[in-house]
């Protein structure tokens, strides 16, 4: 199992192919998302977003990763996922470069993430687009499944409780 202060360090690649880090991005607590654009729950675009808006000057941030690993849902390139994320849903929050979330092929960081085991104390594989898991200021994670609407009030909480530390 990965050191859990070590997932804030774990490199992967911004949306123009820099390398980056959850401790670059400036923020204390993240919210890590793999996005997608096709998606039925492609409409938590506007939740995730309210929550940047909210707590974004408390050193709060979402922060998306597109994948396409789910049905294709994420077919386009950076550019076009970019305009669409712009565009249709006004996203101020940083999105990255397209990883997979599962398989031998995962990215490092969502390797590392999917030993978080969920509410229900299940860990392993993601198991759709939107999944969501909450790094603290201290490399602690917390999982939120897919369904798990950003707004939720656990989630809200659990977004709170992290800033408070």
């Amino acid at each position: 199992m990965t050191d859990p202060a070590s997932v804030r360090s774990i490199p992967f690649a911004d949306a123009e192919g820099t390398q980056k880090t959850l401790d670059d991005l400036g923020a204390d607590v993240v919210l890590v998302v793999n996005v997608a654009s096709k998606c039925g729950l492609t409409p938590q675009y506007e939740q995730l977003e309210e929550l940047q808006r909210r707590h974004g000057d408390r050193g709060f941030s979402v922060v998306g990763f597109p994948c396409n690993q789910f049905f294709g849902q994420e077919p386009g390139s950076m550019e076009q996922i970019l305009e669409f994320c712009s565009v249709t849903y006004g996203v101020t929050f940083p999105i990255n470069g397209k990883v997979k979330v599962n398989g031998k092929n995962a990215a490092d960081l969502y390797k590392a993430l999917t030993q978080t085991p969920d509410a229900d104390g299940k860990a392993g594989r993601v198991e759709w687009n939107f999944e969501k898991f909450l790094v603290g200021r201290d490399g602690s994670v917390q999982r939120f499944r897919p369904r798990q609407k950003p707004d939720d009030p656990a989630i809200v909480a659990a977004i709170e409780t992290a800033l408070a530390r």
